[in-house]
């Protein structure tokens, strides 16, 4: 296989991460796959001399970089209602994100009749969070920790937990799907043991 061909191919490839970044819902995730791109495409515009190209993609990797860097250093302050499972609000926004949850929480049940913990996350009075779960004593059993996809930079996460031992809490499982979650769980801090992650609350 020629050398440039292999190059034109490399080129392609950066190419098609930038564009794929672009139809992606996570900010977070955007943001890391336009990096990935523009590092590649930045480094194919150095091979054939493109300077101008290349200097146009160092920049967009700077951009993305920095603001990483200040999703994961947010200074959001978000607040929550304690809702029931049924509350008419809480139906309203699980109807008006259904399709997103569905393909972030793939066999997630919404009506499941043993939820009876709820919470709305709100920043500036914006819902941007929905908690359900089924209490079990000093433990909580999550079945949905979403997020809308302009928040999705853990800070909602972490908020949450660091109010959930206000309950009683000592510490929460998610037993479901993490085909989608395993990263978030993790930087999160919860734990897995035997297929089940545990997050243990001060």
């Amino acid at each position: 296989m020629k050398p440039e061909f292999l190059i034109e191919m490399f080129g392609y490839l950066g190419s098609a991460l930038v564009l794929v970044s672009f139809l992606l819902t996570s900010v977070v995730k955007l943001r890391v796959v336009n990096t990935a791109g523009s590092v590649i495409f930045a480094i194919y515009a150095l091979i054939i001399h493109s300077y101008p190209t290349a200097v146009m993609n160092f920049c967009l990797v700077a951009i993305n970089l920095y603001y990483l860097w200040k999703m994961s250093h947010s200074d959001r302050e978000y607040d929550f209602t304690v809702v029931e499972e049924d509350d008419a609000y809480l139906r309203y926004l699980l109807e008006r994100y259904g399709d997103d949850i569905v393909k972030i929480f793939p066999g997630v049940d919404l009506y499941n009749p043993d939820i009876n913990r709820a919470l709305i996350l709100s920043h500036d009075g914006k819902p941007v969070g929905i908690t359900m779960g089924i209490d079990e004593g000093d433990s909580l059993n999550l079945l949905l920790d979403y997020t809308i996809p302009q928040y999705r930079d853990f800070s909602v996460g972490k908020f949450l937990f660091s109010k959930l031992a206000q309950f009683g809490y000592s510490s929460i499982t998610y037993k479901g799907s993490t085909e989608n979650h395993e990263a978030y769980l993790k930087a999160t801090g919860f734990v897995e043991k035997d297929g089940i992650y545990v997050k243990k609350l001060s």
